[in-house]
């Protein structure tokens, strides 16, 4: 299906012309992903893959201090980013030509940012990573402004409140990053990130945009598949690694395995059962928005932990064996619990609604096994699926 094909009715645009932006029907059938936003999605995989690098190569040097806080920093803008997108293009997607160019100049933006995330870590150089964030957020802003002008009332407000929220948002992350330093940084940074997840709050007190919710779930649903496809190329990695390193090869290859388990678990874990149905309103919509920070943070940390689980087994990470196992076993843990509190405990009943956190739990105590963590987790996430299916099959 092409992206014309995607957009029924008033909507659906020919190449070279210009229409009228405005708000979709929220109750149109057939609503899918577009061309140009799985494009989208792939090119922020490039900024997701190297955030997980930097975390990786700081861990398994032991510097928690510098990565743990330049990750989540990283990885907060990236994610931002995505989401205020693919919000946006569920309510006001027309894909016409001014359309498709701004959100090529969002994708150069998250370009540029992952082009100053080796900076950020490394030297606290923000300067890159401040003008790929402020490209892709004003460019947002001219789409909603262009939104504006094809609504009135309530909608107005709405439109106009976004451009300006994200507007001054952008002023202040120029001095929180460039100008100050140290605490007061620290302080900035926490302040400015309130203030931007606060602007969705702000600007649709009084009117809501039309997200569509099978789009809204089908969106997260392949960003969470990309971000997992990090963690397979990381448990890739370790098996070629352990065709290399001979005199390693057993725990190298236990924890190529252990990863994929926990990938493949963690997939079938969150596709499960649909959750769609579960987005009714701006309250639901919010909370599960913003919740998965935490799951597309974990998930792709999964990775990165398995980067540090092979340098430890090829004696190449200055870390002990509980703290490459907990690279490992932590972000997996919070997964699974992010993955129950957003999405399973909505469907699911009895006893099989307590599977995932005593699986996050359990994958969080085999950090004690060390070496053999990664395994015992894989086999963990492959329990929880067993046991999930086996409740599934009583209750139907």
């Amino acid at each position: 299906m092409t992206s014309e094909q995607a957009l029924p009715g008033p909507h659906r645009a020919r190449t070279g012309t210009v229409r009228r932006m405005t708000a979709r029907d929220r109750s149109e059938s057939h609503r899918v992903a577009t061309p140009l936003e799985l494009f989208f999605d792939l090119c922020f995989v490039v900024a997701v893959g190297g955030a997980g690098r930097e975390l990786a190569v700081t861990l398994a040097e032991g510097h928690y201090g510098v990565g743990l806080p330049g990750y989540l920093l990283s990885f907060f803008a990236i994610w931002w980013a995505w989401m205020n997108f693919t919000w946006f293009a569920s309510a006001y997607d027309v894909d016409d030509v001014p359309y498709r160019v701004t959100t090529l100049v969002q994708i150069t933006g998250v370009l540029i940012i992952a082009a100053g995330v080796h900076r950020a870590f490394e030297s606290q150089d923000f300067a890159l990573f401040v003008i790929g964030y402020a490209v892709m957020r004003l460019a947002l802003v001219t789409q909603w402004l262009r939104a504006a002008a094809g609504c009135a009332g309530p909608e107005r407000t709405m439109t106009l409140r976004y451009a300006a929220g994200i507007t001054v948002c952008q002023l202040g992350w120029w001095p929180a990053l460039l100008v100050l330093d140290g605490a007061a940084r620290d302080v900035a940074t926490l302040v400015m990130i309130v203030a931007e997840l606060s602007v969705p709050v702000f600007a649709e007190r009084r009117a809501q945009t039309t997200w569509h919710p099978h789009h809204i779930s089908e969106r997260y649903g392949l960003f969470t598949l990309i971000v997992l496809g990090e963690t397979v190329a990381a448990a890739t990695v370790a098996v070629q690694s352990g065709l290399d390193e001979h005199e390693a090869l057993g725990q190298l290859l236990a924890v190529a395995a252990g990863g994929l388990l926990i990938c493949f678990g963690a997939w079938w874990i969150y596709f499960a059962r649909p959750i769609h149905d579960h987005l009714r309103s701006n309250r639901q919509a919010f909370v599960w928005g913003y919740g998965h920070y935490l799951v597309f943070l974990a998930a792709a940390a999964i990775g990165s932990g398995l980067e540090v689980a092979v340098e430890y087994a090829g004696g190449k990470a200055h870390v002990s064996a509980t703290a490459a196992a907990a690279a490992v076993t932590v972000p997996a843990a919070l997964y699974l619990f992010t993955v129950w509190l957003l999405h399973s405990r909505h469907v699911k009943t009895g006893a099989a609604q307590w599977v995932l956190p005593l699986a996050a739990a359990a994958t969080l105590a085999c950090t004690a096994a060390g070496q053999h963590a990664v395994l015992l987790a894989g086999l963990v996430f492959a329990a929880a699926v067993a046991a999930g299916l086996a409740l599934h099959s009583r209750q139907a």
